[in-house]
């Protein structure tokens, strides 16, 4: 059975040339050439989207009804083309960004690790020149007993510029080697300096030869606690208090600690200072999740302070809070003053509980009939009674 479908002039093959060209049965049929010279002839119609992407895809892949299609010419496809320049567009990965340089500090300015040699040779360097040094003395010979004593003859050369010369190259490899000879400790650290430059900074223990020429600085990297003395604070409702901290902190980048500011402790104790002022601490008394609360606030304000100079604080615990002098006997009558309204509040509560209890086991056990006025009456009478009572037992 063979089924005959009419296709409208707009879906046909020959609606277009070049279609009917490709299709077109007998001695009239193109060849590829005249097709793609037809196609490249015909213009172009203009795009009505001035960014729109196009691809061209050869007719013969749309219409496979013809057995034996003629071949076309394949065109390379023009995606997403630059209007006016012919290039194809290229994607670009962004580029990734490093770390951002803390404000205030040299983004240079990062511990790194010095070059030093163990000190063996430091120890080798300084006997090979008290061994030169005293070659020179029996080359020139300032040393007769000692080698009339050995059986060699001394060439008794006498002190000349090559002995004086040979003198003072031992002399320097020994001063050199014995000079540059120091003791790594755990906890300690060396920042090395040489004409202001700083040259890396030595973690290493044990025994090491140093270039004698840098300056040697001693820090303290250990884990350290700091206990200070009372200082200005605020509750939040803005009364003054006296505080006493106790911080715990290390010194974690020993470039910057040294080199970044003059002195990191006083930073330390300056940041301290300015993060009382700033977050408020819970007056004496408070619970227990309000001064952890408090510390939190405390411990992260300081670490945010101190971290571009290279200190690592891990707590700022208040150990001792207190009024200041000029307002605690204020600050004292308003705490008893708010401790007896609690108490007279709970001695309240608690007459009026014992009241409505007498009460209501009274009425529903059956014992005593009531109306409005006896149970007014009756209530008064008996909070009069247990406030009294209250009153002569104490709470």
């Amino acid at each position: 059975m063979t089924t005959t479908t009419d296709h409208t002039p707009e879906s046909t093959p020959e609606s277009t040339p070049e279609a009917a060209a490709a299709s077109a049965p007998g001695p009239g049929r193109a060849t590829g050439q005249q097709a793609a010279a037809t196609a490249a002839a015909a213009p172009r119609p203009a795009r009505l989207i001035r960014t729109e992407s196009t691809t061209e895809i050869p007719v013969h892949l749309l219409f496979r009804d013809d057995p034996d299609p003629a071949p076309l010419p394949l065109r390379p496809a023009v995606v997403g083309r630059r209007e006016g320049t012919g290039e194809q567009p290229r994607l670009r990965r962004p580029a990734a960004e490093g770390p951002r340089p803390e404000p205030g500090v040299d983004p240079e300015l990062v511990e790194r690790p010095a070059r030093v040699l163990p000190g063996a040779a430091g120890v080798a360097a300084g006997l090979c020149g008290a061994a030169g040094c005293l070659a020179t003395s029996w080359w020139a010979g300032v040393l007769p007993a000692v080698s009339g004593a050995s059986g060699l003859g001394a060439p008794a050369a006498g002190l000349g510029p090559a002995q004086w010369a040979a003198y003072a190259g031992a002399a320097a490899l020994g001063l050199f080697g014995f000079g540059g000879l120091a003791r790594g400790r755990t906890g300690r650290a060396w920042v090395l300096d040489l004409f202001g430059r700083y040259r890396g900074t030595v973690r290493r223990t044990g025994l090491l030869w140093v270039n004698p020429l840098l300056l040697r600085r001693r820090v303290d990297v250990r884990l350290r606690h700091w206990r200070s003395e009372p200082m200005q604070a605020a509750d939040r409702g803005g009364a003054a208090l006296r505080v006493v901290v106790l911080v715990v902190w290390r010194v974690r980048d020993t470039a910057r600690a040294v080199l970044g500011v003059e002195d990191h402790e006083s930073y330390l104790r300056r940041c301290v200072e300015a993060a009382l002022l700033r977050v408020p601490v819970e007056e004496p008394g408070a619970g227990k999740g309000q001064m952890e609360a408090a510390q939190e606030a405390l411990t992260r304000a300081v670490a945010q302070d101190t971290a571009p100079v290279g200190i690592e604080v891990f707590a700022v615990r208040p150990v001792r809070v207190e009024y200041a002098p000029e307002v605690a006997a204020a600050m004292h009558r308003r705490r008893i003053a708010a401790l007896d309204a609690q108490h007279r509040a709970s001695v309240l509560n608690a007459v009026v509980d014992s009241v409505e209890d007498t009460v209501t086991r009274l009425t529903v056990r059956g014992l005593v009939e009531l109306d409005d006025y006896e149970r007014k009456a009756l209530v008064r009478d008996l909070t009069v009674a247990f406030c009294a009572g209250r009153s002569h037992t104490g709470p």
